[in-house]
This record gives C-alpha cells, sequence and structure tokens, in this order.
C-alpha cells in the first residue's frame, strides 16, 4: 500500500514528469500538463510511490493462477507517446480499449476538457470496478467507464475522433473502423506475424487506415480476440511458435521437427551487443507469408535443442514440415560481435534457413528504414493488396 505523505507523492510525480520530458524531447506540451495534473500513485492503491512514479516499469495489477500478465499500469513513457501519437484536442470524443487502471483515461480527460468525452471499456468487471473508482476518487467521474469487449466499440456514443487501444491487438475489428469519422487517428499496439509494433492511424474517406507512424511497443493481449494461434514444437524441453489465421500451417507436420539435424546458413552480417534486430523481423513480414514466432524455453536452449537469437521472442520461417530461425554465433575478437545467421530443420530447413539470411541482408540495406502500414476492413469492396496480412476483420499491407 502507498504509505508516505503527499508531498512526497508530489516530489516523485514531479520528478517522473521530468524524466519523461527528457526520454521523449519534442513531447506536445497539453500532454507533459496531462501528466502533471494526474497524480499516478492514486491509480495504483496497491504500489508503492516509488513502483507508481517510476516512469521505466510497467506495474502488474491483476495476475491469472497461471501466473499470465491480464492487465497492468503501463509504462509511463509509452503513455506518453501513445498520447503524443493521438493528437487529442479540447472536445473531443474518445474511445479506449482497455480500461487498466483508469489513469489513462484520466489523462485523456485533463487533454479532451470539460466539452469533450472519455469512454473507456474493458471486458473484466474488476477490472472497469477498480477503474471506476479510481477515477471518481481522483476527480474524473465523468469519465464513462464501460464493462464489455472492447472489439465492439460504443455504438450509442459514437462516432469519435480518436481511438486508442492500450491492450494488445491481433485485428482492428470492423466496430473501430466504422466509429472512427474519416480524417480520425487510432493508436493501437498491432500484432501481426508474432511481432507487435504500435502504429498510428489515420482514416481516409476511403475507410481506409493508412499509417503515420511505427513504433516498438508491448502490451498485456487482448482478452477477446482468438486470431493468433499457438503450437508445441516440442514438449520436454518446451518450445512453441505462434502465427496467425492466415498462414498455412499445420503443426501436426512439424512433429519432431526440432529432433532432426540441424543445418544452419550464416549472412556475414554481423551486430554487436547494443544492436536492434527487431527490423529483421519487421521488414521480413512485409513480403514473406512464412514468418512467425518462435518461443524456446530457457531448458530447450541450454540443452542445445533450440537456440534462438533471442530465445522467446525471434521470427521463424515455417514451411510444411520444414522450419528456420534467426540465431547468432559469436566471433572471435575482444570486443563481443555477433554474426547473424539461421538454423534450419526439416527437408528444406536449410533453403528456408538461407531465405531468412536474404531477408537479414534486405534489412541490412537500411537499417533504420520504416514502414507503411495500411489495414481496410474486410467488408470493404476493395479488392485485397498482395502481400496483404488477412486477418478475421481486416487485411493489413506493411511496405517499404
Amino acid at each position: 500500500m502507498t504509505t508516505a505523505t503527499p508531498g512526497t507523492a508530489a516530489e516523485l510525480h514531479a520528478g517522473m514528469v521530468k524524466k519523461i520530458i527528457r526520454s521523449r524531447p519534442g513531447l506536445d506540451s497539453p500532454v507533459v500538463e496531462a501528466l502533471r495534473a494526474v497524480p499516478r500513485h492514486l491509480f495504483l492503491p496497491d504500489a508503492t510511490l516509488d513502483e507508481a512514479y517510476n516512469p521505466y516499469k510497467a506495474v502488474i495489477t491483476k495476475t491469472a493462477s497461471d501466473g499470465t500478465h491480464l492487465s497492468c499500469a503501463s509504462v509511463a513513457t509509452l503513455v506518453a507517446g501513445m498520447l503524443d501519437e493521438l493528437h487529442v484536442r479540447p472536445g473531443e470524443r474518445i474511445f479506449e480499449v482497455g480500461a487498466g487502471t483508469g489513469y489513462n483515461a484520466a489523462l485523456l480527460a485533463e487533454l479532451t476538457g470539460p466539452d469533450g468525452l472519455v469512454v473507456t471499456a474493458d471486458i473484466d468487471e474488476e477490472i472497469t470496478g477498480q477503474a471506476s473508482i479510481a477515477l471518481a476518487a481522483a476527480g474524473y467521474s465523468g469519465v464513462r467507464v464501460l464493462t464489455r469487449d472492447g472489439a465492439l466499440g460504443d455504438e450509442t456514443n459514437a462516432p469519435f475522433d480518436k481511438i486508442i487501444v492500450t491492450v494488445g491487438a491481433c485485428d482492428i475489428p470492423d466496430a473501430w473502423f466504422t466509429q472512427l469519422v474519416p480524417g480520425g487517428r487510432m493508436v493501437l499496439p498491432l500484432r501481426w506475424r508474432g511481432q507487435t509494433r504500435g502504429v498510428a492511424f489515420v482514416k481516409g474517406d476511403d475507410g481506409v487506415l493508412r499509417s503515420e507512424s511505427v513504433f516498438l511497443c508491448g502490451f498485456v493481449p487482448m482478452i477477446s480476440q482468438g486470431v493468433e494461434r499457438v503450437a508445441m514444437l516440442h514438449t520436454n524441453p518446451l518450445v512453441q511458435i505462434h502465427y496467425d489465421i492466415d498462414q498455412d500451417i499445420d503443426p501436426a507436420q512439424l512433429t519432431g521437427g526440432l529432433d532432426t539435424p540441424r543445418t544452419s546458413a550464416w549472412s556475414g552480417i554481423t551486430v554487436g551487443p547494443q544492436d536492434p534486430i527487431d527490423g529483421i523481423w519487421l521488414r521480413a513480414t512485409a513480403t514473406d507469408p512464412a514468418v512467425c514466432r518462435i518461443n524456446a524455453s530457457p531448458d530447450a536452449v541450454s540443452a542445445d535443442l533450440c537456440t534462438p537469437f533471442i530465445p522467446n521472442l525471434s521470427p521463424t520461417l515455417i514451411a510444411g514440415s520444414s522450419l528456420a530461425y534467426l540465431t547468432k554465433r559469436r566471433l572471435d575478437g575482444a570486443d563481443p560481435l555477433y554474426e547473424l545467421g539461421a538454423h534450419g530443420h526439416g527437408p528444406d530447413g536449410h533453403a528456408l534457413a538461407e531465405r531468412l539470411c536474404g531477408h537479414i541482408h534486405t534489412w541490412n540495406t537500411d537499417r533504420k528504414a520504416r514502414p507503411s502500414l495500411t489495414a481496410m476492413p474486410l467488408t470493404a469492396q476493395a479488392s485485397i493488396p498482395n502481400h496483404a496480412i488477412v486477418k478475421k476483420d481486416c487485411a493489413i499491407t506493411v511496405t517499404y
């Protein structure tokens, strides 16, 4: 529980805002003022003040019996960044998916002002109950809190000028398209091919969402969406794959695949220990329908059964009974330097490993390249573009 004087809370609050400003130069001034106005600890009664005002760490607020995180207060720097991308203006109507602690809704209420409307929705009545209590206690009782599947939107209060999603979304439901005004912005953590990116979309007059920015982020997944599939490649030690519903993957064909001889391909491309490599995965999703995610347990890595670049979060190519995943090997020398490559298994494992090395080379031509995304509802009459990632409700394209 929070045990400190209000003066201490105020000092930590001010310190948090200063750190956020330093980490995000150019942050929109209304967002800064909202951060200063809303005391975060009031929305985290079970956290210490140090936890509540640490701008670099999420605070888990609900956990399932199996240890899965169900809700949290997101990292404050990311909260600020997403609000900055949303471009909220006074008097606007905002719909938020994922009520969380209510803190983000309070910030939105500050940004919209007394003439605006903020509606936040969550499928978990325990979460909405706690958010409602915290919002009222902090003086934001005007925020409307709904206990419902956020994928349904809120037809009663629609249309909305802005939509923000604060849970990991594997799809963009039709309600989010139809309840957002033309020219409106939608900011959400969008997941495809096993990886997640924050995307700031603007809705065109044709109903298509087009990205204005794409950024790294991570969120607790949305409960109601069953778009991503998870399958076991190996049970003891544990190795899983994560893939989308439109991918031609039959997990039964891969059974025992990791027990077959390993083949490797090496790219000649090197990285240091601090160099980001997530762009390899992201760029590969633009053209390759075989991209998904592999998740190897520590036991699988220590047994040398499966050794991805990042054990629980690395890109993989799967075709039939074969697969190849991103890996690395340390090169000789005093300073740590790693060569990127791929390990393959199955009859086409080496070909897939070479293909993954091709993606490494493409990424290496411009490591800072940023993609453009479009998302269109599947109810639209327009034909689905080539290389589209087809979800249940929308089709996503990634282009460079």
